[in-house]
């Protein structure tokens, strides 16, 4: 690699062809669209139904991305989660098997960990599927980030996702949570639901984004 005038590695512009065409990056201005928002104000449920209310969750987009931001519980150290039905389903009850793992600080500085939490994954679970467990209901505590929705409207395959999130717990600690695993259905999905296992959300946001040509 070449340096520059100042001992910094020179700037390399790459062309067609070459990486596998890496200037494509360039190209994907767009390719996240804004389907929906939810705020909750008291609300027992957030959820996504594709055809109502302007909800689209269906072929239309290969991969779905929710975004949750400073989702706050009424209750302390509630469990928040999401579940699914299938295309004529109802009870957001889908069969899943899922992986998690988390780190974890203390505002103390006198305690740290990473672990495997067995509390909360899933085999063959139809109940709800945790993104965060013993969120904090202080004032200034809430649980923030995303789930990812892998091919949804696949009438072939089960219905991988992904999540990566962080909470103000009721301990004071920081958690940084990354969960994973499929929906062991074949038939579509085209309703998502947010909730806590108790009490309610109090407030937050969740946006619904669909990713095209991907």
């Amino acid at each position: 690699m070449g340096r520059g005038p100042v001992g910094e590695p020179a700037i390399i512009k790459y062309v067609n062809n070459s990486l596998a065409s890496v200037d494509d990056v360039s190209n994907t201005d767009g390719a996240m669209i804004l389907i929906k928002t939810l705020t909750a104000s008291s609300s027992a449920t957030l959820s996504f139904v594709d055809g109502t209310s302007d909800v689209v969750l269906d072929n239309t987009y290969p991969i779905y991305k929710f975004v949750y931001t400073s989702i706050h519980p009424s209750s302390n150290g509630a469990e928040f989660q999401w579940q699914a039905n299938a295309a004529g389903g109802s009870g957001y009850n889908e069969t899943h098997t899922s992986t998690h793992f988390q780190s974890a600080h203390n505002e103390g500085d006198t305690d740290t960990g990473l672990s495997y939490t067995t509390s909360m994954d899933s085999a063959q679970g139809t109940g709800g599927i945790i993104l965060n467990t013993d969120v904090g209901a202080d004032n200034d505590q809430s649980c923030s980030g995303d789930l990812w929705i892998f091919n949804p409207s696949s009438t072939t395959f089960v219905k991988h996702f992904m999540s990566r999130s962080n909470r103000s717990d009721a301990g004071d600690y920081s958690v940084d949570n990354f969960h994973a695993g499929y929906i062991n259905a074949t038939a579509a999905i085209d309703e998502v639901q947010f909730s806590f296992n108790a009490g309610n959300i109090d407030a937050g946001t969740i946006k619904l984004y669909g990713i095209k040509d991907s």
